[in-house]
């Protein structure tokens, strides 16, 4: 899919979008999707070198936007982010909640910081940036906030039991702010990609990629674009009357 084909939805253009794991990926899908529509996107990434591919990206595509240095595990590093985007003058309406890790091993194995680094960088970043993002969000009185979960969150996986308690945790939280700040125009609703294909899909041997297949119905791995499409839906005026919910986009798999 070419993100520049899906046409111009309603409500994104000039619109301030943050995007948090905006360097690569899905997040960069989505950087680009949103960008396409008009946004001015600031995507986020863990580094200056990160943020600074951002930038050029957003800059030799004609969109408009920056990248930015973010940890959405430090409580400093959220404050830090939004005081420069205060500066700015750059109230984000849109939020997409996309960072995230994996620090895979089996339960019995588990270091105790794997289960904090992923609770910690997948779920309670969360409660961090949301919260940083609602008082501009209420006093526009509009919002759309998207985060990205996983398939995982939903039915599981051997081996990562942190990963599945965080994305799960990712719907409940969505599902209960969604509630609380219906009555002022901002939506929050989860999207759970299946197995895309990313760095992290890429590198698994070409045996692995056949035996996924072979699970998903449809025949084939997702594409970053096949996300960066719902989150540009789910950014519109046409989703306006969608809350709480969670789109699994995974061919089939779950």
């Amino acid at each position: 899919m070419n993100l520049s084909e899906l046409g111009v939805w309603p409500g994104i253009k000039d619109r301030v979008a943050l995007v948090t794991g905006g360097s690569r990926g899905i997040g960069q899908a989505i950087v680009e999707g949103l960008g396409h529509q008009g946004a001015n996107v600031i995507g986020t990434a863990t580094s200056s070198e990160g943020a600074e591919k951002i930038t050029k990206s957003l800059g030799h595509a004609g969109f408009k936007g920056m990248g930015m240095v973010l940890d959405v595990s430090n409580s400093e590093s959220v404050e830090t982010l939004f005081l420069k985007l205060k500066e700015l003058n750059l109230v984000p309406t849109i939020l997409v909640n996309n960072a995230g890790i994996t620090r895979d091993n089996l339960l019995m194995r588990m270091k105790e910081d794997e289960w904090d680094e992923v609770i910690s960088t997948n779920l309670s970043s969360l409660y961090k940036i949301c919260k940083a993002s609602l008082r501009g969000m209420m006093k526009a009185r509009t919002g759309r906030i998207i985060n990205i979960t996983s398939v995982v969150g939903l039915i599981g996986n051997p081996g990562q039991a942190n990963y599945a308690a965080a994305k799960a945790g990712m719907i409940g939280f969505s599902r209960s702010l969604a509630k609380e700040v219906a009555s002022r125009q901002i939506t929050v609703n989860t999207i759970a990609p299946g197995y895309i294909t990313t760095d992290m899909t890429s590198e698994l041997e070409e045996s692995q990629k056949k035996m996924l297949q072979t699970q998903i119905p449809s025949g084939r791995l997702g594409n970053p674009a096949d996300i960066a499409s719902a989150v540009v839906f789910l950014a519109s005026d046409a989703a306006g009357y969608i809350t709480g919910e969670t789109i699994s986009i995974n061919g089939g798999l779950a």
